[in-house]
């Protein structure tokens, strides 16, 4: 165990109220910093009040981009407490973007017991409400005041927290999303499977197209082939064909999505077949088209799942199964909140108590 220093604030917040929420507005009282110099390594572990960070305006994160993220939450339980959802599976996709980005690798048992330490300090932050939690955002960047393209030799790993409620404003209601033609989120080869600020950067002005035509979200399809489906805005996306369930294989520019890992072990822990491989927007319009397009739903940290109602390819909508959530889509979300929030049996160990 690493000491980590505590500093408490003397000036604490005013909490929002549940319906002020929104997502990721407001902040919690502390957060947590961790410097990195090259040499010494990791050091420095502290606890200090939420405050703005001073850097030097030549800092590599601002000029080449050098940074990663991870999301999770923190619930509160009926029975008091204080709940994480396999928040050592975070960590070490963020060592597996770290490594993608030239970052050092970040000891992951340090950051477990500094998010540990954080979250009880401002346990009175976590929201209790239906669907509230509060959201975890560590993330990395690189802090060396340097203008050469080269890897950073100083980063800091922080970690702030915000309470929230719903993602999408549609809740768990499903939303229409937009077939990308024009823009790619990544390519093979690329960052795609890293979680890092340039990938979301990049897909923000095809998001910004399809809200213009009244759609939440778009569906990106692969770089190469402009044919295959890989992901739905910033969440892993799922299918369900004629009873079997499919996700696009992970191929090197998908995010290896925890939720995503989440639901496909649900789904076979239930007996429901589902399978990982290439989908193309071809098969999907197919499977509408002779009716065996049942269901199809995005995943992620933030939504967890958010039921797709239609989509929109070309010229052409397709309603999938009347616009309502589909009873998969409903299994899966009842069954990974209701073990985040300890309302049923964790049968796969998930559950970290804090």
């Amino acid at each position: 165990m690493t000491t980590i220093q505590i500093e408490q604030t003397t000036q604490p917040k005013q909490k929002p109220a549940v319906e002020q929420l929104g997502f990721g507005k407001h902040f919690t009282d502390h957060m947590c910093i961790v410097d990195y110099t090259e040499g010494q390594g990791w050091h420095d572990a502290r606890i200090i009040p939420y405050q703005p960070l001073t850097l030097d305006p030549s800092a590599m994160v601002f000029h080449y981009g050098q940074t990663v993220f991870e999301g999770m939450k923190a619930y509160k339980t009926a029975a008091g407490d204080i709940t994480l959802f396999r928040p050592e599976r975070n960590f070490a996709r963020l060592n597996a973007s770290n490594a993608r980005l030239c970052i050092p690798a970040m000891d992951e048992a340090l950051a477990l017991q500094a998010l540990k330490e954080l979250v009880k300090l401002d346990e009175s932050w976590i929201p209790t409400a239906e669907n509230t939690s509060l959201y975890i955002r560590p993330f990395i960047i690189a802090t060396e005041p340097y203008l050469g393209v080269s890897p950073s030799k100083n980063y800091q790993f922080i970690i702030i927290m915000s309470p929230v409620g719903s993602y999408y404003a549609e809740g768990i209601n499903p939303v229409k999303i937009l077939v990308e033609k024009q823009y790619v989120r990544a390519v093979a080869g690329g960052t795609g499977e890293a979680k890092t600020g340039g990938n979301y950067a990049s897909s923000l002005k095809a998001q910004e197209l399809a809200s213009q035509q009244g759609y939440a979200q778009t569906l990106w399809l692969d770089g190469r082939e402009n044919e295959y489906i890989e992901e739905v805005g910033s969440m892993n996306i799922f299918f369900k064909i004629n009873g079997t369930v499919i996700t696009p294989a992970l191929n090197g520019s998908i995010l290896p999505g925890i939720t995503r890992d989440s639901m496909i072990q649900v789904l076979q822990h239930k007996g429901i077949p589902v399978e990982e491989r290439r989908i193309s927007i071809t098969e999907i319009i197919e499977a509408h088209q002779n009716g065996t397009l049942e269901e199809s739903f995005g995943t992620g940290t933030a939504a967890v799942i958010s039921p797709i109602g239609e989509l929109k390819f070309g010229d052409h909508q397709y309603v999938i199964n009347n616009g309502q959530i589909g009873e998969v889509s409903q299994l899966l979300y009842d069954t990974l909140t209701g073990i985040q929030y300890g309302k049923i049996d964790d049968p796969f160990g998930w559950r970290v108590i804090v």
